[in-house]
C-alpha cells in the first residue's frame, strides 16, 4: 500500500480523496494555484505545495508542475480526480515513466475509450449494444448525407474528440445537415483541436443510464448497478439518481453483467462508467468515462461501499474487496449539482461566501469546499457543493431532499439552489417521468429570462 498520495486536484473533489486517504493512514498532498492558497483541500492535506498561478493550464494542467510536486514531497501515486488530467493517457505515461502509480486505468485503457470511435469499436467488440451510427470518422458532407438517409432522421453529428456537449449537433432533416455537420466540425476543432466527427441515430426521447463498473486489472470486473442522468442542461448533469426509476431489476443484471464482462475482458483496472442512451426497454452505447464521476455518490449511498477506497486499493495492486453476489442495492439515493451561477441564464457567479451551512440529519451528504468567508475564485468550474440524500425510497430520498435544500445556506453568492426547489413541485420529478430533453424543455418554460 501507498505511504503518500498527491492529489492533482482541487475542490470537494480532492477532499473526497483525502478523507479516503486519512482513514486508510495514507499521508496525502495537495497541490494548488495561487488564487487556491486559502482552499479548503489546501488546508486539509497533510502536506500542500503550489504550482503556478490561477490560469489551469499553468497549474493543475501542469504536468511538469505536479510530477515536480511528487518528488518533492515523495509522493508514490497520484489520484487525478474527475475532469484536468484524469483522462489524459499521456499523463499517465509520464508519471509511469517517473516511477510513480497513476490511481486509475492504463494510458492504454484511457486512449481506446477517449477517442468516440475507438470505443465504439471496443464496445461492439465486447458485445456491449451500440446506437446505429457511421462506421468511423465521416469527411465530408456528401458522405453524411448518405450515411443518414441509410439510417433515417433525426441523426446527430458528434466530435470523436468530444465531451460537455461540445462539437454535437442536430440535423432533424436532410435540410439541416449540411449546417449541422460544418458547425459541430468548427466547434470540434476550437474545443478540441481536431475536425473529426461521426454521426449517430438521433433517438427521440431517450434516457441517460449509465453503468458504474469497477476493475482490478487483473480479470475481475463488477457492475454497481446504473445511475439516471437524464436531467440535463446543455448536456450538463444536474440531477443524478440510483437506481434508476425506469430500469428493472431483470435489465439491470442483464446490462450490468453484460458491462461487468467487459470490463474483465479489457483488463481493465479501476473505477470506470459506461454510459447508454435507453429507450422502449434498449440501452445504447454512447461512451465511457475511464475515471471517478461526479455523481459516484449515490452509487457508494446504495451500496455502501467507498469507490475512492477501491481505487487507491487496486492501483495498489490489491484485487477487488468484493465479488459480484456481495453488491446489493439498499434504498434509493439522489444528488443534486449545486453550482456558482445566476439563474435564470446560468451565469457563473464567483465570489465571497458570507455564510455557509451544510444540511445535515439522516441519509444527508454534503460534498464541499466551502467555508464562511471562502471567495470563490472565477478561473473553474462553477460547481461548489453536492447534495446527496439517501432513503429507504425513492419518495423517501425525494422528500429527504426537500428537507436538506431547506437547511443549505449559501450567502454572498447566487447558487442553482432555486432550481431545485422549482425542480421538485413538479409531478415529472416525482413520478420518474423524463428524459434527456425534459429539463431543457421545462427550463424554457419556466425559467425564462
Amino acid at each position: 500500500m501507498f505511504d503518500k498520495i498527491l492529489i492533482a486536484n482541487r475542490g470537494e473533489i480532492a477532499l473526497r480523496v483525502i478523507r479516503a486517504c486519512r482513514e486508510m493512514g495514507i499521508k496525502s498532498v495537495a497541490v494548488h494555484s495561487t488564487a487556491d492558497s486559502d482552499a479548503m483541500h489546501v488546508r486539509m492535506a497533510d502536506e500542500s505545495v503550489c504550482i503556478g498561478p490561477p490560469s489551469g493550464t499553468q497549474s493543475y494542467l501542469s504536468i511538469p508542475a505536479i510530477i515536480s510536486a511528487c518528488e518533492i514531497t515523495g509522493a508514490q501515486a497520484i489520484h487525478p480526480g474527475y475532469g484536468f488530467l484524469s483522462e489524459n493517457a499521456n499523463f499517465v505515461q509520464i508519471v509511469e515513466d517517473h516511477g510513480l502509480k497513476f490511481i486509475g486505468p492504463s494510458a492504454k485503457h484511457i486512449s481506446q475509450m477517449g477517442d468516440k470511435i475507438t470505443a465504439k469499436d471496443t464496445a461492439k467488440i465486447l458485445g456491449i449494444p451500440c446506437v446505429p451510427g457511421s462506421d468511423g470518422g465521416v469527411a465530408t458532407v456528401a458522405e453524411a448525407k448518405k450515411v443518414a438517409a441509410e439510417m433515417g432522421y433525426p441523426v446527430i453529428i458528434k466530435a470523436t474528440a468530444g465531451g460537455g456537449g461540445r462539437g454535437m449537433k442536430v440535423a432533424e432533416t436532410a435540410d439541416d445537415l449540411e449546417m449541422a455537420f460544418s458547425t459541430a466540425r468548427s466547434e470540434s476543432k476550437a474545443a478540441f483541436g481536431n475536425d473529426e466527427v461521426y454521426m449517430e441515430k438521433y433517438l427521440q426521447k431517450p434516457r441517460h443510464i449509465e453503468i458504474q463498473v469497477f476493475g482490478d486489472g487483473q480479470g475481475n470486473g463488477v457492475h454497481l448497478g446504473e445511475r439516471d442522468c437524464s436531467l440535463q442542461r446543455r448536456h450538463q448533469k444536474v440531477f443524478e439518481e440510483a437506481p434508476g426509476p425506469s430500469i428493472s431489476p431483470q435489465e439491470r443484471a442483464e446490462i450490468g453483467q453484460i458491462c461487468a464482462n467487459a470490463i474483465g475482458e479489457m483488463g481493465y483496472s479501476g473505477a470506470g462508467t459506461i454510459e447508454f442512451l435507453y429507450e422502449d426497454g434498449q440501452f445504447y452505447f454512447i461512451e465511457m468515462n475511464t475515471r471517478l464521476q461526479v455523481e459516484h455518490p449515490v452509487t457508494e449511498a446504495i451500496f455502501g461501499v467507498d469507490l475512492v477506497r477501491e481505487q487507491i486499493r487496486v492501483a495498489s495492486g490489491q484485487t477487488l474487496s468484493f465479488t459480484q453476489d456481495d453488491l446489493e442495492i439498499n434504498g434509493h439515493a439522489i444528488e443534486v449539482r449545486i453550482n456558482a451561477e445566476r439563474l435564470p441564464n446560468f451565469a457563473p457567479c464567483p465570489g465571497k461566501v458570507t455564510a455557509y451551512h451544510a444540511p445535515g440529519g439522516l441519509g444527508v451528504r454534503m460534498d464541499s469546499a466551502l467555508y464562511n468567508g471562502y471567495s470563490i475564485p472565477p478561473y473553474y468550474d462553477s460547481l461548489i457543493g453536492k447534495l446527496i440524500v439517501h432513503g429507504r425510497d425513492r419518495s423517501e430520498a425525494l422528500a429527504r431532499l426537500q428537507r436538506a435544500l431547506g437547511e443549505l445556506i449559501v450567502d454572498g453568492v447566487d447558487t442553482t439552489v432555486p432550481l431545485f426547489h422549482a425542480l421538485l413541485e413538479e409531478k415529472d420529478i416525482h413520478t420518474g417521468e423524463y428524459n434527456i430533453h425534459w429539463l431543457e424543455r421545462w427550463l424554457e418554460t419556466n425559467l425564462q429570462a
